[in-house]
């Protein structure tokens, strides 16, 4: 077991230490914790998204410690220095299905000597965390997801599965035939270029993820989103360019537009110069090809068959959904937020929406979060 200095984690507040442990699934997992000294039975798992890591988590970590959890952010498959993954877009797609991430999870909690856990998921990290929990509910025993629904695993193939979103062509060569062409970003990040158009941008990584971050928060005042009527090119048209990008751009390209002034920048207390410079200096390190194989296992369709397995199941244990308030993230797969609260978790607890919060809620308005994670774990542990 190895640790990790917390100087290498710039502003990271005092009693949360770095340390990896391996998971008897190939990976050496690099985590964050706070809370170990508590000798609590409560384990706490932050699961990230992407372009993230586990110092996403940084702002709420130790409010929660206090009230007794051990709380575990890990830097999850294909992310940060966690090892044991195959960065190589030409490599081993299987290992990043969900039911290897599955394995991921619950071999990391049992080395640490966890055997349940309330998990909490973030943007990617919340249908790892909503699949775990569908497969696994005697393990992870309360859920909260974050930003982005859960509305159930896929349906089985039926005779007709017209109003289903679809995943062919269709909606690709509708998307490039608009007035003004564009592009669904999930199956952009799943091209061969991806990886290489946002570590090798013209702005540099540094500046290509300000300019992100800040086009998906509250700070960016056009974040002002409404629910789609349709899996539609005219409706999906309405989401911002970081969501269905114009056809002939990349993603540091669409982005670009929207960088920040020097003034917003210092402004921007939610994430400081100093903190967004580990996030530039990781990826510059690892590159994104990890983040993006995710984004491949959904849009390649090849494992949608095990996941079918899970068809028909609902999320039956406590959960609660939280998301910034101006967060497109919450409507981009129309039907997903009402789907969710109607079928897929049938003991939801609560449903909140965070005033100036965009997608980054646990960064944004971290003590606003912290507040409703308090009082949905109070209620079930």
């Amino acid at each position: 077991m190895a640790y990790v200095t917390p100087t290498a984690y710039p502003e990271l507040p005092r009693g949360i230490r770095c340390r990896t442990i391996s998971n008897n699934n190939g990976l050496e997992v690099n985590f964050l914790e706070a809370g170990f000294e508590n000798n609590s039975s409560h384990c706490l798992l932050l699961l990230h998204g992407f372009p993230e890591l586990a110092y996403s988590w940084r702002k709420v970590m130790m409010p929660l410690a206090k009230e007794g959890y051990h709380v575990v952010a890990p830097d999850l498959r294909g992310y940060g220095t966690t090892t044991g993954w195959d960065n190589d877009y030409d490599g081993d797609l299987e290992q990043f299905r969900f039911a290897n991430l599955l394995q991921d999870n619950i071999g990391f909690l049992a080395a640490l000597g966890y055997r349940k856990c309330a998990v909490v998921g973030h943007d990617f990290g919340s249908p790892v965390a909503a699949y775990s929990t569908l497969a696994r509910p005697d393990i992870f025993q309360s859920m909260v997801l974050m930003s982005a629904p859960f509305a159930g695993a896929p349906e089985q193939n039926t005779e007709n599965d017209s109003d289903k979103p679809a995943t062919t062509e269709n909606i690709h060569v509708d998307l490039a035939n608009l007035l003004t062409p564009r592009k669904h970003y999930q199956w952009y990040y799943s091209t061969r270029k991806a990886n290489e158009e946002m570590v090798n941008c013209k702005q540099g990584i540094h500046d290509f993820l300000r300019a992100y971050y800040h086009h998906k928060s509250a700070d960016w005042k056009r974040n002002q989103p409404h629910p789609l009527r349709s899996w539609t090119a005219t409706e999906l048209a309405k989401l911002p360019t970081y969501y269905v990008m114009d056809l002939d751009q990349s993603m540091p390209e669409a982005v670009a537009a929207e960088m920040p002034s020097t003034e917003e920048i210092k402004e921007c207390a939610w994430l400081t110069d100093i903190e967004l410079s580990f996030y530039a200096k990781t990826y510059s390190s690892t590159g994104f090809q990890g983040g993006l194989q995710h984004y491949r296992i959904s849009t390649s369709g090849r494992f949608t068959e095990e996941l079918r397995q899970l068809s028909g199941s609902t999320i039956d244990v406590p959960s609660a959904f939280i998301a910034g308030k101006n967060d497109w993230g919450i409507y981009q797969k129309p039907g997903a937020f009402e789907n969710m609260q109607e079928t897929a978790l049938t003991n939801l607890r609560g449903c909140h929406l965070v005033d100036n919060a965009g997608h980054w809620v646990q960064q944004e308005q971290p003590e606003a979060v912290v507040q409703l994670l308090k009082k949905f774990l109070h209620s079930v542990l």
